[in-house]
Parts: structure tokens; C-alpha cells; sequence
């Protein structure tokens, strides 16, 4: 069982920018593509057809819709959610950031660029999907902005910051 705030928790942890449509749902779109439509306590996802063959054979009550599948919120958990939100957001995402997307999923600490292994895995996979890959692309972004990444918390930021070598009042 899902609730309309852990949907827009998974939405979050993709590049979505919200909107609304014309009948004042709210919708979450890459690049301007929609792939996400709130309506009440459903989510229609923007899904391929074998996707969407996945979802409606996962959740019987989900109902396939033009480009997607329309699901209840209470029908599914937050981790599966979390995997169709991808899923529809990688299917409406340019090319290159979809790729850069599955990459750092699977980024791990240590790996990435010159990254310190001691940030941890979810900075470095936040880190990676915003394509910040090395230190000297780190050094120029302000702290609120490393802090605003899903992911890279106060510890992964100090870390950054003495591998750096800068202290926290930078």
C-alpha cells in the first residue's frame, strides 16, 4: 500500500518537474515529456507495451491506458512503485540521461571518477546522476546544492569537503 506522499518521495527521486494538466492533476514530466499523472489515488504511468504487459500481469486491478497503465496507489508497495516510476520516467527520458541514469545505478563507491569511497553508495549514485563524476566538479558546487541531491547528507558533504581539502566553513 502506497500513499500519494511516497509517490511524489519515488517522483523525487528522479528528475521530474511538476505540473498540472488541464484538469488540474498534478504531472511529472522529463524534459517536458509527461510520464507520471496523479489522478486522486491512482498514478498513470507512461509505459512501453511490454511494460505495461508487466504491470497489469503484476497488479490485476491496474488497467492499461493509452501510452501506459492507470494503478491504485493502495494496490502496490513503495519499492515497486519506486521501479515502474523509473520505469516510466526512463521510457519519456532523452537518450543520454536515461544512460546516464541506469550508469549510476549501478555506480559504486570508489568507482566513480575520483569520487572517495567513504561517501558511500547513495551520495555516489546521487552524485552520478547528476554527472558530477569528480572532485574538481564537486569543488564547484555550492554545499546547498551537494545537500539538495537525494542522497549526499552532512557526512557524505564532510567527506567531499576533506578530500577537498577545504574545511566546513567553505
Amino acid at each position: 500500500m502506497t500513499t500519494v506522499r511516497q509517490l511524489r518521495k519515488a517522483l523525487g527521486q528522479v528528475r521530474a518537474e511538476e505540473t498540472t494538466d488541464d484538469e488540474g492533476r498534478p504531472t511529472f514530466a522529463v524534459d517536458g515529456r509527461v510520464f507520471a499523472v496523479l489522478d486522486g489515488s491512482h498514478v498513470r504511468l507512461h509505459l512501453s507495451a511490454p511494460d505495461v504487459a508487466a504491470l497489469t500481469a503484476a497488479y490485476p486491478t491496474a488497467e492499461p491506458a493509452p501510452d501506459g497503465a492507470t494503478l491504485a496507489l493502495d494496490e502496490i508497495d513503495g519499492q515497486q512503485l519506486n521501479h515502474w516510476v523509473r520505469r516510466a520516467w526512463a521510457a519519456r527520458a532523452p537518450r543520454e540521461l536515461a544512460g546516464t541514469a541506469a550508469a549510476a545505478a549501478t555506480a559504486r563507491p570508489g568507482e566513480v571518477g575520483d569520487l572517495p569511497r567513504a561517501i558511500g553508495r547513495p551520495a555516489t549514485r546521487a552524485l552520478a546522476d547528476a554527472g558530477v563524476t569528480t572532485l574538481a566538479r564537486v569543488a564547484a558546487m555550492p554545499r546547498e546544492e551537494l545537500l539538495g541531491l537525494h542522497g549526499v547528507g552532512a557526512k557524505a558533504v564532510r567527506v567531499l569537503d576533506e578530500a577537498l581539502g577545504r574545511g566546513e566553513s567553505s
